[in-house]
């Protein structure tokens, strides 16, 4: 039994050793790390970099990040500029680009716009490209996978009430159907799960997974609510570690052979970290932005450790393979 269920009740700990086994039987002893983006880490960098199409706009404005996380992202309004940035990325040896930007009020980005520049790219670099959606129609991810992205990434809620009082949708049906559309578009579906949405609390998660499950995604994403000063979640509390990995270990066992990561928004403090260590316990298969004590936990359960410089949406692939030069020193 891997250390990091010592703490647990035996319900708990019978949980966690089924999502522990279903993990290792249909995906072996691997545990993939990912950089994804522009991030540092010590004296290593992410080649997938973020870029927003819409600058820093939004019209959107969840309430758990009101346009705040496309400020560190790499900015574009144009096309043109788009295709000159991606070709200055695949020059400077990137693997791959993630495109993304602020919704209009329906929830939707102006991909349109942008897919002549899109196939462009596709066309004339090597750029595995995903997208994160929004909420689009079947016509526009079918015109995104046309045009050379691989990748749908949406991010998924449980119930109307978080879609209506957080995204600010209206309810549940838009995120429904544009899940629909990113699976029969033929783009690999990235779900995106952010554990907490409803002002830290774990609410409608596990309805969100049994959604997800009915559209058999390429790969699920967790992410943990991260409180942003300037939201009106500023001073919400994020679930405990020991809720994440309940949820890992639920959506495991609902999803035995689909990859699961834990994505990199999540607290970066000792919080953080204990939930980095229970979610590896409960059968993650990947993990975006690792801390030391992840490392050592994988190590310590037997697991073997594989760098990537890539979105933990991304296959493992061996041209995109990393090491970690701490090991080899």
């Amino acid at each position: 039994m891997p250390e990091a269920q010592r703490i647990l009740t035996a319900q708990d700990r019978e949980l966690f050793d089924e999502a522990w086994r279903l993990s290792r039987e249909h995906h072996g002893n691997t545990l993939d790390l990912y950089l994804p983006g522009m991030i540092r880490y010590g004296n290593m960098r992410g080649r997938y970099p973020g870029v927003s199409i819409t600058g820093n706009n939004c019209q959107l404005l969840c309430d758990h990040c009101r346009g705040l996380l496309l400020k560190p992202m790499i900015k574009t309004d144009d096309p043109d500029h788009l295709v000159r940035q991606c070709t200055a990325f695949s020059r400077k040896g990137a693997h791959g680009v993630l495109l993304t930007g602020g919704s209009d009020p329906h929830g939707q980005l102006p991909w349109k716009r942008y897919l002549p520049a899109i196939r462009r790219i596709s066309n004339e670099t090597d750029l595995f490209l995903s997208a994160h959606t929004g909420f689009p129609d079947y016509q526009t991810c079918h015109d995104l996978k046309k045009a050379g992205v691989k990748q749908g990434l949406i991010d998924v809620m449980g119930d109307h009430e978080t879609a209506a009082a957080i995204y600010h949708l209206k309810g549940l049906g838009p995120v429904l159907k544009s899940l629909a559309a990113i699976k029969e578009s033929g783009l690999q579906l990235a779900p995106h799960i952010v554990a907490g949405l409803f002002h830290g609390k774990i609410k409608a998660e596990m309805e969100a997974l049994n959604i997800i499950r009915s559209h058999s995604p390429h790969v699920l994403v967790i992410v943990v609510l991260t409180p942003l000063k300037g939201t009106p979640m500023a001073d919400a509390s994020t679930p405990s570690p020991l809720e994440i990995a309940r949820l890992v270990a639920r959506a495991r066992l609902l999803m035995p052979e689909t990859p699961i990561s834990l994505g990199c928004e999540r607290p970066r403090n000792h919080k953080g970290m204990e939930i980095e260590r229970l979610a590896i316990g409960a059968g993650v298969n990947r993990m975006a932005v690792w801390s030391d004590q992840a490392l050592g936990e994988a190590q310590k359960l037997g697991l073997t450790v594989r760098f990537q410089h890539t979105c933990c949406s991304v296959d493992f692939k061996k041209q995109y393979a990393a090491c970690d030069q701490r090991l080899n020193s």
